[in-house]
């Protein structure tokens, strides 16, 4: 394994600590400086934490690698489950339609209804990891307890599926300096997403499908939520009702769904 190594903005923002001490004992006056300095520092790693799709403090797949691309791929990522409701409707669509997905997996959830994660696993889905109690809070957290969030959550799931995790998603996608070198160590990748139908809050279907395929193109990673999931009007739960429209759509622009795994396997 490679040594880890802090992203650019990091190295930055170390510097400019490391700085202060010296510039304000070499000239005092320059105390409004150098405060200036640090709290713009400040303000962009807190900028940076609050992007989900920001590289800023480490690798993040935003969007497939150029090689899913070239085979015009797309990946259909699920969330925050799996749910005894919701998640067998999902696999009975997902069956229906032979389309592979990747679920992002809560730990205590997967614990809970291991059959789900197993039903998933051998269905050819990945069963990635979203932590293990999927804290509200986690982008607060220090390298311990990223650590116990984490590695806890790949634990699990690999207790459950016999395979271990290659992704991990955070919470709403939030997070801070801590998260990188952490999943570094347990060889895990951040996986954010392009565009999301935010299908927690909005549970008419149309309105979701319709931010799903907004610019859609290949390399794509949109992302809905089998856990927490809204409902519609009639009380079918969102995602059931969008997937086997989006599927169909995928499909009429010439691509192809796949789990994270095989859109990043080597050309």
């Amino acid at each position: 394994m490679k040594p880890w190594r802090p992203s650019g903005p990091m190295v930055a923002s170390v510097a400019c600590h490391v700085l202060a001490v010296p510039l304000l004992l070499i000239d005092a006056s320059l105390w409004p400086v150098v405060l200036a300095c640090l709290v713009a520092d400040h303000l962009l790693i807190v900028g940076l934490s609050l992007w989900p799709r920001s590289r800023g403090l480490g690798p993040n797949l935003s969007r497939l690698p150029a090689g899913a691309v070239a085979r015009r791929e797309v990946a259909i990522t699920i969330d925050d489950g799996p749910d005894p409701e919701v998640t067998p409707q999902v696999l009975a669509v997902l069956a229906e339609h032979r389309v592979v997905v990747t679920f992002f997996c809560i730990g205590t959830q997967a614990r809970a209804h291991a059959g789900l994660c197993r039903a998933a696993r051998e269905a050819g889905h990945d069963v990635e990891n979203h932590g293990e109690r999927h804290p509200v809070l986690a982008s607060l957290m220090g390298p311990g307890g990223w650590r116990r969030e984490v590695g806890q959550g790949a634990a699990t799931l690999q207790a459950i599926t016999g395979q271990a995790p290659r992704f991990y998603r955070a919470v709403a996608g939030l997070r801070n300096p801590w998260l990188d070198p952490v999943l570094h160590s347990l060889g895990l990748r951040l996986a954010s997403w392009t565009r999301r139908g935010f299908d927690t809050r909005c549970g008419e279907p149309d309105v979701v499908l319709r931010r799903l395929l907004n610019q859609l193109q290949a390399g794509d990673i949109l992302l809905l939520h089998d856990g927490h999931a809204a409902r519609t009007p009639s009380g079918q739960p969102v995602i059931v009702a969008v997937l086997p429209r989006l599927i169909a759509a995928i499909r009429a622009q010439g691509l192809t769904p796949v789990t994270l795994s095989q859109a990043c396997k080597p050309n």
